[in-house]
């Protein structure tokens, strides 16, 4: 079965079913509800893991990984097809860095048309980062401080796809359709299911409620980086 192969996804790449639940965006317990999985989400599933061969997902037939090699010269990587070969070094995309400093770019990291990015950023054994800004303000320290860089995971705007007390990337608005980018923890607000709470790691910044109709995109902080020196 699908469901039986995808669990192998999950046991090859080492990590547990919520962290497969938080890098594909599917609902949490998603693979104990449904027996037949939709083409959409099994195409969502190849494009979070690009490695993985689609016949061997779909058919359970060849290798899970897919059937590619590379070479390596001076300047430049090749990809080789090659179906007799499984491939055991992957080249990671470098993570777009972004310039949110304007309320155009808050507005369009989560809009249909992206921003070009200022800069690139290559972290070793880190997956499925779709971008990066820095940190302005000192609502979450000590735990980041302005001018660290946080690399996130954009996820579906869905209020069921959160994972409650994690720290998200929110862009939102408020009535008077003032744009707001902030970094917080995100946890159930006593308001209601439609309400979500917007908490600060510094107790200086009282925690918000907001309605969930008002968040624009959120995105899980999956690492972050701090320069120590600027020599």
């Amino acid at each position: 079965m699908i469901t039986e192969r995808i669990l192998q996804i999950i046991d090859y790449k080492g990590i547990n079913r919520r962290r497969f639940y938080i890098e594909t965006g599917l609902s949490n317990g998603f693979l104990d509800k449904v027996k037949d999985i939709g083409v959409s989400k099994l195409e969502h599933i190849l494009t979070i893991y690009p490695d993985i061969n689609p016949e061997w997902l779909l058919t359970g037939k060849g290798y899970m990984t897919a059937p590619k090699a590379y070479s390596e010269d001076e300047s430049t990587l090749h990809w080789i097809e090659d179906p007799g070969v499984i491939y055991t070094k992957r080249i990671k995309k470098p993570v777009p860095l972004y310039d949110v400093q304007t309320p155009e770019g808050i507005i369009s990291l989560f809009g249909a048309s992206e921003q070009e990015p200022i800069d690139y950023i290559s972290v070793p054994n880190l997956q499925n980062c779709d971008g990066a800004i820095y940190v302005s303000g000192d609502s979450m320290y000590p735990i980041l401080k302005s001018g660290d860089t946080i690399l996130f995971k954009k996820m579906s705007n869905i209020i069921d796809n959160i994972f409650w007390g994690e720290m998200y990337l929110v862009s939102f608005s408020t009535d008077d359709l003032e744009e707001f980018l902030m970094i917080k923890w995100i946890q159930k607000s006593k308001k209601g299911e439609d309400w979500i709470k917007l908490v600060s790691e510094n107790t200086q910044h009282e925690p918000k409620d907001i309605q969930f109709k008002h968040v624009k995109g959120f995105a899980l902080i999956k690492t972050s980086i701090r320069t120590i020196s600027t020599y």
